[in-house]
């Protein structure tokens, strides 16, 4: 349970303000149409996080060893200073709306995830705890806790939410996740 709690949390933090998030009210603004939106989303992060936890928990198998430990915490505190960085939506990012909301979130998400905060999350947190169904479980819960309310609530959200706060948030939580792991691997806890 632990699994599926921390790995929720640090997604549903690490991607607000994210630009998954801001793609998310660009398509709701666009299609009007949050439910085929939101089922994209899903389809999209179930796809890419499996694979990503599943590269996470493989590496964690091949590099074992209180050096890839340190491997790992250390990649939680670059996610934390990388959280800080706001993100925007780049023109190139947007995607054309031909083939319908469903679709379009699926194929835009699922590419704009890629090398993104959130997915190296994931590969990190599969290679912490070794599990590729929890990890995928928890960061899917995160991101749909995150995207949700962009898709029902859209910009009215962003007038009352401190984002920067929450930034801040995201960054302690992936900071204190890194300073543990490498306590861990000094053999400090």
């Amino acid at each position: 349970m632990d699994i599926l709690l921390t790995s929720t949390l640090v997604v549903a933090l690490a991607e607000i303000g994210d630009k998954t998030q801001l793609l998310a009210m660009l398509l709701a603004y666009r299609f009007q149409r949050p439910w085929p939106i939101a089922a994209g989303i899903l389809a999209a992060t179930l796809a890419n996080h499996g694979l990503a936890a599943l590269a996470g928990a493989e590496l964690a198998g091949w590099l074992d060893g209180p050096w890839f430990r340190y491997l790992v915490g250390g990649g939680f505190l670059a996610m934390a200073a990388w959280t800080l960085v706001p993100d925007r939506l780049d023109d190139d990012q947007r995607t054309a709306s031909r083939h319908g909301a469903f679709l379009t979130t699926l194929v835009a998400f699922f590419l704009v995830e890629i090398g993104d905060k959130t997915q190296v999350a994931t590969i990190a947190l599969a290679a912490r705890f070794h599990s590729v169904l929890w990890v995928t479980a928890g960061t899917t819960i995160g991101m749909m806790l995150a995207n949700a309310p962009a898709l029902f609530l859209g910009n009215r959200l962003l007038r009352v939410l401190p984002v920067k706060t929450l930034r801040y948030g995201a960054a302690l939580l992936f900071a204190l996740l890194g300073l543990w792991i490498l306590a861990e691997a000094g053999g400090l806890v």
